[in-house]
């Protein structure tokens, strides 16, 4: 096992874990790191802890120190010029005619890079961008091209939902989001429906999928024949969200339906919902929502 701490440098950020190095650091404080990137200011989101050797991303680079107050101070000199820099730069890129949106702007904290993140169709030739700002501002420069994700998680907003975007409040780190997981959650596949603000598919759809894949397991289809505490009978509908079925059972004088949970009942024959959905079963089922303007192909892929 080994101590860490770990520690965030933007908010919503993926953390990195660092050793304490013997400090008496505690969650909530503001540290003095060093990373790839050079000198970095962030806040300890996770206070001392013991982690498996495994987990940990080798080498594990030491805590400089608590932040005292004049780092403090110089971190918010650093966001002051932040938001000159972003000016400067967008200047710059109107008066090259690049094809390119300015998103973010950083300063590492020793000011040894600025860092300029930016979004755009394709590649950019910005060679002379990069002169003209290294002569400004006298030190390394980076031009970072990002994707739609990210550029949501840096500007932030609310999502469909009303409330601000996960990406942007909480979430560390993007996983994996695909349309199949709609399709088992029996949401529309219109991509309007179940896209974010970014254009990609809603994260929360990664929320409960493991929780509809359980349940999925032990429901039965409809059409299946299933052992009541009633006796045995046909599944005529069933419901992932409440996990219950009906089921119509024949009795000697009529036909009796009752809603029963899934754990109440037992299968005889026929299956359960969880199976394998394919491609072209979403596409069919896209293409008869008429959403003709739709990359089917791109949302399969993601």
């Amino acid at each position: 096992m080994v101590t860490v701490v770990g520690v965030r440098f933007k908010r919503a950020g993926k953390i990195y874990y660092f050793d304490p190095d013997g400090l008496d650091i505690n969650k909530g404080d503001f540290a003095i790191v060093e990373t790839a990137r050079g000198i970095e200011f962030g806040e300890v989101v996770i206070g001392k802890r013991d982690v498996p050797e495994e987990e940990i991303v080798a080498p594990l680079k030491k805590v400089i120190r608590v932040a005292t107050e004049e780092d403090k101070l110089k971190n918010l000199q650093n966001k002051a010029k932040e938001e000159d820099a972003f000016n400067i730069c967008l200047k710059k890129i109107q008066e090259h005619g690049l094809p390119m949106k300015l998103i973010d702007v950083e300063y590492t904290f020793d000011n040894n890079k600025v860092i300029f993140y930016f979004v755009a169709d394709g590649r950019i030739d910005f060679r002379e961008l990069v002169k003209d700002l290294a002569a400004i501002f006298r030190t390394r420069i980076e031009l970072r091209q990002i994707g739609v994700r990210d550029e949501s998680k840096m500007v932030g907003g609310l999502g469909p939902c009303g409330r601000p975007m996960c990406c942007a409040t909480f979430l560390g780190e993007f996983e994996p989001v695909s349309i199949k997981m709609a399709k088992e959650q029996n949401l529309s596949l219109n991509p309007s429906k179940i896209s974010g603000v970014c254009g990609r598919l809603m994260c929360c759809l990664n929320y409960e999928q493991e929780t509809y894949e359980e349940i999925r397991k032990i429901t039965p289809v409809v059409g299946s024949i299933v052992k009541t505490p009633d006796g045995e009978g046909e599944v005529i509908e069933n419901s992932i969200i409440r996990e219950s079925v009906k089921v119509k059972l024949r009795t000697p004088d009529d036909v009796e339906i009752k809603t029963y949970s899934i754990h109440d009942i037992e299968l005889i024959e026929g299956q359960y919902e969880h199976r394998e959905i394919s491609d072209d079963e979403i596409k069919s089922e896209i293409e008869e929502l008429d959403e003709s303007d739709v990359d089917i192909n791109s949302l399969l892929d993601e």
